[in-house]
């Protein structure tokens, strides 16, 4: 299923990007779609060029990864081009509306002269066009996460993926008492509409925070993993393809872990984990084999002292093709950035003030310069941030916007379609979600959203199969999920979007 193919093709093009490389070794000039691109026609294929002819028996579905944030790992064929220096990968199917599309090169990928890539391997992301969108939304649902009536779950928030591969998000609901995930399937006609919750729920730790699903073991199906706050532990399940999961792979961490976050930190192009511990002022790192079998957490640190750190987001913010890590410190309210190394260590470049104690971030392009920006919600000092990025690690001065209540969820998203990304947040003190307009750059709030007890995460997706992007929306304390659907994309209501 995940096996490449590998014949002969035309040339492609690609974006000369002017990397530094290691002595001797295999180095990438250029990509396409650029490195941290935006609004990619979701059926584009990828192409990357080399400085040397590329030895197509070291280019497997091990070594070359490519995968989406909702749609998971892609297949489909790869095929050379320019005497062998320029791989080009064209997906068998289009990725999502909207979704970050990553693609991780292993360090054993070689030349024909012998050379190898730098051992820290090579990473580049971009995000996919939203074809329509309003910002118009209409509740179309309130579906529960308890399968009992008065037995609370407290739904923290939400993870959302193709889970059986049909071509349909489904919704996974991170549950913090009970202390599992429940899911909820997509009923794949286009009413955005979805199942009640399958049965039986997958346990995990307790208080399960933030959340990841990607493809640990490579097998063609989304995986999760939760931080857990109350366990002090990371909960790796791996999916089986039908929305159910395998038992729980559990690996303690440091103390209080808020937030996760994955990412190949060693080069070898699978996908490793990354927690941030509140409790122990630092940061674990858990490896994977490449099965999805993480080994035991390593601590390290950047030179804080306990600040607190407590969200945590990745990407390339210093556009070198590593992806580094995004910290929030909530007692000293600051935002680092740490330099992936591509050995499994980061080193702090540079910081700044979030404004505010720092609860969660989200990193993505908000000004369509090609540089990864950060946005930041601040707790009990009820406001958000966005910090802009300068492509070299370092971020400018905090933009805050204030809001009602407590703040414990940022999102990114092109919710009107105009090819940048909105911002929606989450106050769990005045049970609300704010929905911001963004205009080059500038945000500016356009909706309420009022919760039925308090405002949890909000995830942005296109539920119903029409190209623009919908939210659903957790409360934390009734334990229901919001469906709300932008009407935007009226053209494509019978649930199947037009040629990507």
């Amino acid at each position: 299923m995940n096996a490449l193919r590998s014949i002969v093709a035309a040339s492609f093009g690609a974006c000369a990007l002017g990397i530094a490389a290691d002595a001797q070794a295999l180095a990438v000039t250029g990509t396409s779609p650029a490195l941290n691109a935006s609004n990619i026609p979701r059926g584009t294929a990828i192409s990357i060029t080399f400085d040397t002819p590329v030895a197509p028996a070291t280019v497997n579905a091990s070594s070359l990864r490519v995968w989406g944030r909702s749609s998971g790992t892609a297949t489909g064929t790869v095929t050379y081009s320019l005497d062998s220096r320029t791989l080009t990968f064209t997906s068998a199917t289009p990725y999502f509306p909207g979704e970050l599309v990553t693609i991780n090169l292993a360090r054993t990928i070689g030349g024909t002269d012998t050379s190898t890539l730098r051992s820290g391997g090579y990473a580049f992301s971009f995000l996919t066009v939203v074809n329509g969108g309003s910002m118009n939304f209409t509740e179309i649902d309130s579906v529960t996460v308890r399968t009992q009536a008065q037995t609370t779950t407290r739904l923290y928030g939400g993870a959302f993926a193709d889970l059986d591969e049909n071509g349909w998000i489904d919704f996974v609901g991170i549950n913090e008492i009970s202390a599992d995930l429940r899911v909820l399937m997509n009923r794949s006609d286009g009413t955005g509409l979805v199942h009640p919750v399958k049965l039986p729920p997958t346990p995990i730790g307790q208080e399960a925070s933030p959340s990841e699903a990607v493809d640990f073991d490579n097998d063609g199906f989304v995986d999760v993993a939760t931080s857990n706050t109350s366990s002090n532990s990371v909960s790796i399940v791996l999916g089986n393809g039908d929305g159910s999961f395998a038992p729980q792979q559990q690996v303690p961490v440091g103390n209080v872990p808020h937030g996760l976050a994955a990412l190949d930190a060693d080069g070898d192009a699978d996908l490793d984990l990354v927690t941030a511990n509140q409790g122990s002022g630092n940061l674990s790192l858990l490896l994977n084999d490449g099965n999805g079998v993480f080994g035991a957490s390593t601590p390290f640190d950047f030179d804080t002292g306990n600040n607190g750190q407590y969200p945590l987001a990745a990407g390339d913010m210093d556009h070198d093709g590593l992806i580094d890590l995004v910290v929030g410190t909530r007692n000293d309210n600051q935002v680092h950035v740490l330099h992936a190394n591509g050995n499994g260590t980061f080193t702090r470049v540079s910081n700044r003030s979030a404004g505010g104690l720092t609860w969660m971030m989200a990193v993505g392009d908000v000004d369509n310069d090609g540089r990864l920006d950060v946005s930041s919600v601040n707790g009990q000092t009820n406001n958000g941030a966005i910090l802009r990025g300068n492509g070299d690690g370092t971020l400018q001065a905090a933009a805050l916007s204030s809001f009602g209540g407590s703040m414990v969820a940022t999102d990114l998203g092109d919710l009107d379609g105009d090819g940048d990304l909105d911002w929606v947040t989450s106050s769990f003190g005045a049970a609300r979600w704010y929905v911001l307009r963004n205009d080059a750059g500038v945000f500016t709030q356009v909706q309420t959203i009022t919760a039925d007890a308090n405002a949890s995460c909000a995830s942005l997706y296109d539920f119903d199969n029409d190209g623009d992007l919908d939210m659903a929306l957790a409360d934390e304390t009734a334990d229901v999920v919001l469906l709300l659907r932008n009407e935007g994309s009226i053209l494509f209501r019978n649930g199947y979007e037009g040629p990507p």
